[in-house]
């Protein structure tokens, strides 16, 4: 578990308790807590270039101008900035300077939000978004926005660059798309790609500086998640990238509960028959599937009680994945799974073959329990899903019936 240092810099003993607290509660935080800024100066020094977010009090005993906010900074670290009040003035100094959110400690819920700043930060590593902007100016500062909230961030300056670069690169989440684009319009745009049944989770915000206000509704009626006017503000521009993408991972979540088995993080039967019925439908000829039984798994149940069974279903899961990473893994029912994939028949029978050797040579749960599997495989061009999960199993009783602990295939 990767560990994150977070630098909590604050005079208020309460409120340092309770930060330490709350930051404590997620494992992957690690809090270091200073009362003053020559002490944060202290640890900074001595740990350069190990923290990945700082919460700063503004107006410290020592620092009483919000020095200890240009200090973070000068270390390449996002500030959050905590304080008794903010003028307007002073809320624009610290957005234009680059701190990731201000917080006023008027309330109990100040400091959950604090949190949820960090936690979100965390959330955005490695999430791509592309801005495409025909305007070098507007695209930097859009970028430089993007960056400070830890996005990965790429660049298109035109509608049919954007284009290219979504079909090119399918973890792009989001689109931040100008509607005044040459070659193809950010409106056009938007309506090619929710055309496109691929596109259909990419988060898009359109953004314009001209048009009447009947363009927002144009574009969001196109499939945009959202719209936004420019110029704006930093902190709108935050909210509604972070808001529909909260949206997204909410989507993603509920998603997950209707196809996802609960205990082993596999696909559930219902997504095979949907997902896996597609393959057929459009690759017949290119798809191979296996069944897999674990052996004797009634006697484990037997012998140890459903809990440890449960624990070594689960173990299960977490292997399959591991050796299927690119496959469509699915359990099927009980001790019962199946893998479908459109590698090469060869290298997927091989893959196969490893994972039974894999967990042939282990030992699983606290019960210190020996496992082994039996599979059957079909690789001949079925017609349909059905057909070859008919074929597979066949091969699957008969690799039983031959003594377990081995694939049978159809070629």
């Amino acid at each position: 578990m990767v560990k994150r240092k977070i630098l909590v810099v604050e005079d208020s003993v309460v409120v340092l308790k309770v930060l330490n607290h709350l930051l404590s509660q997620n494992p992957t935080f690690s809090p270091v807590l200073c009362p003053c800024y020559k002490e944060a100066e202290k640890k900074l020094k001595e740990s350069p270039g190990e923290f990945f977010a700082a919460i700063v009090d503004l107006n410290l005993p020592d620092a009483e101008n919000g020095e200890i906010v240009d200090l973070v900074l000068s270390h390449q670290i996002p500030p959050i900035v905590l304080t008794g009040n903010i003028s307007e003035k002073v809320r624009l100094n610290l957005l234009n300077k680059g701190v990731l959110d201000y917080i006023v400690k008027d309330n109990r819920y100040s400091f959950s939000y604090v949190i949820k700043v960090v936690e979100r930060l965390v959330k955005n590593q490695g999430v791509k978004i592309l801005v495409a902007e025909d305007s070098t100016t507007s695209r930097l500062f859009i970028k430089i926005l993007l960056k400070q909230y830890g996005f990965e961030v790429l660049e298109a300056e035109n509608g049919q660059e954007a284009l290219a670069q979504l079909e090119a690169d399918s973890d792009i989440r989001m689109l931040i798309t100008d509607y005044n684009m040459p070659l193809v319009n950010g409106y056009d745009l938007v309506r090619m790609l929710r055309n496109n049944n691929r596109f259909q989770d990419l988060v898009i915000i359109g953004l314009s500086a001209e048009g009447d206000t009947s363009l927002s509704a144009k574009f969001i009626k196109a499939g945009a998640n959202d719209f936004l006017r420019k110029p704006f503000y930093h902190e709108e521009f935050h909210c509604r990238v972070i808001h529909n993408l909260e949206a997204q991972d909410m989507l993603e979540t509920i998603r997950n509960l209707a196809n996802i088995d609960q205990l082993t993080k596999l696909k559930n039967r219902r997504h095979l028959f949907e997902e896996g019925g597609q393959l057929f439908r459009h690759r017949k000829a290119d798809v191979s599937l296996a069944m897999m039984d674990l052996d004797f798994f009634k006697k484990v149940n037997d012998n140890y009680g459903h809990v440890v069974g449960d624990s070594l279903l689960e173990l299960m899961g977490e292997e399959i994945l591991e050796a299927f990473p690119d496959d469509l893994t699915c359990r099927f029912g009980g001790e019962e799974f199946c893998v479908i994939s459109t590698a090469p028949v060869t290298e997927f029978i091989a893959k196969v073959k490893d994972f039974l050797e894999t967990i042939r040579s282990k030992e699983y749960t606290d019960a210190k329990l020996s496992v082994t599997c039996s599979v059957g495989v079909c690789a001949l061009p079925m017609q349909t899903l059905e057909e070859s999960i008919q074929v597979a199993d066949k091969n699957l009783y008969e690799a039983k019936n031959l003594g377990r602990d081995r694939v049978v295939s159809s070629i």
